[in-house]
């Protein structure tokens, strides 16, 4: 394999997609945290959405959600699932793949804490992916548990994080002419070693 160097440099995938996400949030105009999050139902029929990735960790990308949402639902059936970072404005993409699990401690907790109070409110008030009669009765429910719960809510129970611990990770970059630059980080199992190949275009 030729040696990589520039935005590729490196041996450690995680620093590699830190790096990138930086410099991401210096040129990307929104969310240059977004991720496309894939998962299948217990069907296999596959779903996507985008979320806000929080946090890229020394061997996990850990994101926020309701237990109760379709996402979450879906995530803890399959205990895998999939990603995609991509930025128009640096024509660089990252994808993953792995495994699922849940983070509903300490982490979360802070997390939860740092948002704004609305938002916390907005967690306690919906119930994610289920039908809703009225933009009307979501907001009189805000309302109500702003009342009862304060200006300080804790984390509810229904609320929390999963973390993604990758078994591939992908680096893409636009390249003149459709020869995109392409390396994967490939393990069969989370303890197991890298192996770093490149791809074709």
């Amino acid at each position: 394999m030729d040696k990589r160097s520039g935005i590729f440099a490196g041996d450690d995938p995680f620093v590699i997609a830190r790096t990138w996400l930086g410099t991401a949030e210096e040129n990307e105009p929104n969310d240059a945290n977004a991720i496309a999050l894939a998962t299948v139902d217990s069907g296999g029929m596959p779903n996507t959405r985008m979320v806000l990735l929080k946090e890229i960790e020394n061997d996990a990308f850990v994101f926020y959600t309701n237990y109760g949402s379709a996402k979450a639902q879906e995530l803890e059936g399959a205990g895998k699932a999939a990603f995609v970072m991509h930025w128009k404005s640096l024509r660089r993409q990252i994808r993953v793949r792995g495994v699922i699990t849940r983070e509903d401690g300490p982490a979360a907790d802070a997390y939860f804490l740092s948002r704004s109070l609305k938002s916390r409110l907005g967690a306690w008030a919906s119930e994610q992916s289920a039908p809703l009669k009225s933009r009307a009765v979501l907001m009189a429910k805000v309302a109500k548990l702003g009342a009862s719960l304060g200006t300080n809510p804790p984390r509810p129970e229904f609320w929390g994080g999963y973390r993604l611990t990758p078994t591939e990770i992908e680096f893409w970059a636009d390249g003149a002419f459709r020869l995109h630059d392409r390396f994967v980080w490939r393990r069969d199992l989370v303890q197991n070693a890298w192996e770093i190949s490149r791809l074709n275009p």
